[in-house]
């Protein structure tokens, strides 16, 4: 019985094919197999060639120029969301004195009514023929024709001060409207121009530590070869400002050199490009718009060959980067991500018009 158990639980072997069978076997195993190296061998074909350092090194500079161009538009929409927001306290402010004062009108009105009901119970006849003092009477009736006068205006004002509230109650709401598109644009903005750098530090890792020191040095002589290397080759003072606002704005920006690009950043610690070129002039006492492409409208146009020590210089064709001009060809400017305020030639970009401030 125990053995009859043994035998009926042992596993029963497994039988080879053998003849056409095996040979159909042999057929679908060769087959599968050919398949998966076909499968292997597109997934292979199909996959992204990895980028050539050159490669790059273009798209990383593409990245920081688009970088720079979305960060020129969120400083744009911060400037506009800054004033909205400005804008909107104001006219809370003003609503609540408004509604302030209207309540006062309602209560003196509440005051007349009050006083007008305790007097006026009779008709003004009866009253008359019934009063033991009839001048004492005329007196009083003549105080209530005036009291009706000024209950009047009263109403009048009432009502003005209820339109003016209404008014401004619907300015505050458009202007909430038109903050809270500001915002969004900021916020879109922003996630531009974070992705944007992301993309760039990404590409970045994908390059030796040798060839990452090559992209910095090519991109350092693309932007005035560094700062002690820019401060030995054209000295402080080599050029005279054309008045005394501009050699300000200038002393400004040599003093700013060394100190780190930071997206959306006007100083004191750290600067993006406009932000350097605000904070230069400002410091000379004149206000400048916040963003490359209105900064250019902020003075008088002048020619490359007109240039002076003070005059902004902007770059490319959508207006995206702007430096202070120091003479002899030269500007200071806030470059990149990495790259600190520093002197560079105007060469190294495309130019695209010059804006002398004062």
């Amino acid at each position: 019985m125990a053995a009859h158990r043994k035998s009926a639980h042992r596993k029963p072997k497994q039988r080879l094919f053998t003849g056409p069978a095996a040979r159909t076997a042999a057929t679908l195993a060769l087959a599968g197999a050919a398949t998966a190296t076909t499968a292997t061998g597109a997934g292979a074909a199909h996959a992204e060639p990895r980028p050539t350092p050159a490669q790059v090194k273009t798209k990383v500079d593409r990245l920081y120029h688009d970088a720079e161009v979305a960060t020129e538009k969120y400083n744009g929409a911060k400037e506009k969301a800054t004033a909205t927001a400005k804008a909107l306290d104001a006219l809370r402010d003003e609503a609540a004195r408004r509604t302030e004062r209207l309540n006062t009108s309602r209560h003196d009105l509440g005051s007349l009514a009050t006083a007008q009901y305790r007097t006026g119970g009779l008709d003004p006849a009866v009253q008359l023929a019934l009063s033991s003092d009839p001048d004492q009477y005329l007196q009083r009736a003549a105080f209530l024709d005036r009291a009706g006068d000024r209950r009047a205006t009263v109403l009048n004002g009432i009502r003005r001060q209820l339109t003016e509230v209404a008014r401004v109650r619907a300015r505050a709401e458009e202007e909430i409207g038109t903050l809270t598109a500001r915002q969004a644009d900021l916020k879109r903005h922003k996630a531009r121009i974070t992705g944007k750098l992301a993309d760039a530090r990404r590409l970045l890792d994908t390059l030796t530590d040798a060839q990452r020191a090559d992209y910095e040095r090519a991109a350092d002589a693309r932007h005035g070869g560094g700062t002690s290397h820019a401060d030995r080759a054209f000295p402080r003072g080599s050029a005279v400002a054309p008045n005394a606002r501009a050699a300000q704005a200038v002393g400004f920006a040599y003093g700013a050199i060394g100190k780190p690009y930071v997206w959306g950043a006007t100083g004191p610690s750290s600067f993006d490009c406009s932000g350097l070129t605000q904070a230069a002039w400002r410091a000379a006492g004149v206000s400048l718009p916040r963003t490359t492409y209105t900064q250019i409208n902020a003075g008088q146009r002048v020619s490359r060959s007109e240039l002076a020590p003070g005059d902004l210089v902007f770059f490319y064709s959508g207006i995206s980067h702007v430096g202070l001009y120091i003479g002899g060809g030269r500007m200071i400017h806030a470059p990149r991500p990495g790259a600190p305020v520093r002197i560079a030639p105007l060469d190294e970009m495309p130019f695209a018009g010059a804006t002398r401030v004062a």
